[in-house]
């Protein structure tokens, strides 16, 4: 049972623990974190101010056998859009907070000087001064953390980014094998933990589970696996090929991002598609169908290694692929893994980084196909030069600063790599997210009954993802779970079964979903008292203005609409 709440105090250099609150009995991953960051930050206080909080926590499921259910989320509020955000990653780290009991970490406050860890072990918890980690990457970090404190625990940590307060920089969570290379991507959170003077979090490797699974408990999990498996997408095509799978089927589709959302097909897609991807891992000895945690069923992850055979990275995502690599003309795989272990290094979202590399290829500043140059913006990102400290601020600042009018971006955040006008039910959650332009709040691609290229059933598409998809983030399911579940009410029962079991509750799939329900009117609440309103639920005007060449559309889904989706 996760039965406590560690609250770390870095104007007072103090840690605590203490209950959990009845009203968060039942809420988990951003659930939690959307809530208690709603309950005890102010929304207009300055995001890298001291008033400011950053909350990890595991879903409800944490802990558990339930199958891919160490998904962590980290919320505050976010230095790039100045909305609340939650940000979601794999890894090791949620799974070994649920070990301790823990249902969530809060830190608070900021440090006058010097740079901390927060250690969290069997023995003893707190934190401990650790200055000649400042300036280190994060594998830096995880190599000389795991060699002090052990090699099997778990380092959370920031880069370079995260030092200098990037508005595009990430919380890194080592994997199973203890690379850094599961990022907490979306808006800005390292900088975040930055601001408090927060360099790493040691979770000490526990063997020790309270965890005891009724006979209900494990007849559940055992169908959700089952069920996860045997479906073509989530234990198939995802397993063989990872996420990179969508390259070739998002550009078929019209959708992928290319030169700077300047167009929906790529002529150089077959360079840089799963298949490709698959082969290339395989033929130098990587691997592919890799779990990024333990108890993942679904092993959507890579290790790509160059022609040497050397490791590079771990986790080559279509979302990187896509906006590293078409979205920036680049149709070379070696460049774009080679950013990617950048911005794990320096802990970059990797989604922000290719939006203001385009962005910066259209003001000019380099050519479209450019890889050498576009690899070397990355190390200036890194290095903290005048430009890379621009880039580090976004796809927004980067726009503005070099006089660009086309400039992808929703709420301050970068699109992901769905361009609206081929996939307007991303559109609209793009638009009307509480999160900004985040396609893990809701993944319109592939809905039977919804024609992708026109306006018509968006809204209510739209909604019902981002309901279901922030319900799977409070239980801390991976999100490609969806494949199985999405639809199958059956299923969905069986995830609220689990929870029962867990946590003394009558739910079923109905209470599920409205967990999402209560968390988005709780985001969007904060978001309301930090000063947005339902103007900036829209796109860039581009997106309404420009034909998209591959489809030869516009995104057209009326805003007064798109007003309506969470009124219904």
């Amino acid at each position: 049972m996760l039965d406590k709440i560690l609250r770390v105090n870095l104007s007072e250099l103090k840690v605590s623990t203490e209950p959990v609150l009845p009203e968060y009995h039942t809420l988990g991953g951003r659930a939690l974190t959307s809530r208690i960051i709603s309950d005890e930050v102010k929304a207009n206080c300055e995001p890298l101010g001291g008033l400011n909080k950053v909350v990890l926590a595991p879903g409800l499921l944490a802990g558990t056998t339930a199958p891919s259910s160490g998904r962590l989320s980290v919320g505050a509020k976010s230095p790039l859009t100045g909305t609340i955000k939650e940000s979601n990653v794999g890894g090791t780290a949620a799974q070994a907070l649920a070990k301790f009991g823990l249902k969530a970490v809060v830190i608070e406050g900021q440090a006058s000087e010097g740079w901390y860890i927060l250690r969290i072990g069997l023995d003893s918890t707190g934190l401990v001064r650790f200055d000649e980690l400042a300036g280190k990457d994060n594998y830096a970090v995880a190599v000389e953390l795991r060699q002090r404190y052990g090699v099997k625990n778990t380092v959370i940590s920031i880069g370079l980014a995260g030092e200098r307060l990037y508005a595009n920089s990430t919380i890194g969570v080592t994997d199973v094998e203890g690379n850094p290379s599961r990022h907490a991507g979306r808006g800005g959170l390292g900088a975040v933990l930055g601001s408090k003077r927060i360099k790493a979090i040691v979770i000490e490797n526990s063997s020790i589970s309270s965890f005891r699974p009724s006979e209900a408990f494990t007849q559940g999990a055992r169908q959700l696996a089952e069920a996860i498996t045997s479906n073509p997408v989530s234990g198939g095509a995802l397993t063989a090929f990872g996420t990179a799978i969508l390259v070739n089927t998002v550009n078929g589709a019209g959708g992928l991002p290319t030169r700077n959302f300047s167009d929906g097909r790529f002529e150089g897609v077959n360079q840089i598609s799963g298949e490709k991807l698959a082969e290339t891992v395989t033929n130098r000895g990587g691997k592919c169908g890799h779990p990024c945690q333990l108890g993942c069923v679904i092993k959507c992850s890579n290790i790509y290694v160059d022609q040497s055979g050397n490791y590079i990275t771990s986790g080559l995502e279509y979302e990187t692929l896509a906006l590293l690599g078409s979205n920036c003309g680049i149709e070379d795989l070696d460049a774009i893994a080679r950013m990617d272990r950048l911005c794990d290094q320096f802990g970059l979202d990797t989604i922000e980084t290719g939006g203001a590399i385009a962005v910066a290829m259209e003001g000019g500043y380099l050519k479209f196909g450019d890889a050498q140059g576009a690899i070397d913006l990355v190390d200036e990102m890194g290095r903290g030069t005048p430009m890379g400290r621009l880039l580090g601020q976004g796809v927004q600042a980067t726009g503005r600063a070099l006089g660009v009018t086309r400039i992808p971006v929703v709420k301050g955040q970068g699109l992901a790599a769905y361009d609206p006008r081929a996939i307007k039910g991303n559109g609209v959650v793009y638009a009307t997210s509480p999160m900004g332009a985040d396609h893990t709040c809701g993944n319109a691609m592939g809905h039977p009954g919804v024609d992708p290229l026109k306006p018509e059933g968006q809204v209510d598409l739209s909604r019902d993802l981002q309901i279901f998809c922030t319900a799977l983030d409070a239980t801390g399911l991976c999100l490609f779970t969806i494949f199985a579940l999405g639809g199958n009410p059956n299923l969905i029962n069986i995830v609220a079964i689990l929870i029962n079991e867990i946590y003394g509750t009558s739910w079923n799939a109905e209470d599920l979903m409205g967990l999402g329900v209560a968390t988005i009117a709780v985001e969007k609440e904060f978001n309301r008292q930090a000063g947005w309103t339902s103007a900036a639920d829209r796109l860039p005007e581009f997106f309404t203005t420009e034909t998209l060449p591959s489809t030869q559309t516009v995104f057209d889904v009326a805003e007064d609409d798109m007003q309506t989706i969470f009124k219904a």
